[in-house]
């Protein structure tokens, strides 16, 4: 089982494009991908039914991707104040029990994070706390264009003292042919100061693009078998 739970450093990480992105690429190298959402905010209804606009835009990277979810919110606040609004309390046991139901299904499992290892979910219950109780490896997604490198040495240090598994970082928003010295040494400086390797860097995407381009900048900027953590004959050819 190829199980990794993925989270921003901040709001702006643009992680949906890693999570989507990684888990078409594995589909398209033959591993059934499932993606697993504990808690999606700024869900709309359409016709009576909840749609996640995070769900709709995997799907169409990869219609056969599966998505599970245990809470949907319409507010577009933090997990915490959005089930306030509507009147909903997360309980951990739920998302757990959901985790391990849902886990088995597919040979490589996503759980799609947040806004961050500090996003409260439920009083003294934490994204930290949640990814402690799935004990899964982290993957951390960090925007090279609205992410400061004191804000990402902190979350690192701060994951690590908290003995959460991490499996690397994912730079996103990587300008090409950049000329900012702050974001030019931002993979150096995340690897120096926090034992962290960085395992890809991605440019910038928008939601229209092809799935094909996508996982071509996969392919081309992640060490996939360094996320995952195993060898893909595929890659090796």
């Amino acid at each position: 089982m190829l199980d990794l739970f993925v989270t921003g450093a901040d709001e702006k990480s643009d992680k949906i494009f890693v999570t989507a992105g990684l888990s078409a690429t594995m589909q398209s190298l033959g591993y059934s991908t499932g993606i697993y959402k504990p808690v999606d905010v700024s869900v709309v209804e359409n016709n009576g039914f909840l749609q996640s606009l995070d769900t709709a835009f995997i799907k169409c990277m990869d219609a056969y991707i599966k998505i599970y979810s245990t809470y949907m919110l319409k507010s577009n606040s933090s997990p915490l104040i959005a089930a306030l609004e509507n009147k909903i309390v997360i309980e951990k046991a739920q998302i757990l029990s959901d985790f391990q139901k849902f886990q088995g299904i597919n040979e490589c499992f996503l759980v799609d994070g947040t806004f961050g290892l500090a996003t409260p979910l439920n009083k003294g219950f934490l994204e930290e706390d949640l990814i402690k109780m799935l004990d899964i490896p982290l993957l951390l997604v960090v925007s090279a264009k609205s992410s400061t490198i004191n804000n990402i040495i902190l979350t690192l240090n701060h994951a690590k003292e908290k003995e959460i598994p991490m499996r690397g970082v994912i730079l996103s928003n990587y300008p090409e042919n950049c000329e900012n010295i702050d974001i030019k040494l931002m993979p150096r400086l995340i690897e120096e100061y926090t034992d962290t390797k960085v395992l890809g860097i991605l440019p910038s995407f928008n939601k229209n693009l092809n799935p094909n381009d996508l996982i071509t900048e996969i392919l081309n900027g992640v060490d996939v078998e360094a996320v995952f953590n195993v060898p893909i004959a595929k890659l090796q050819m």
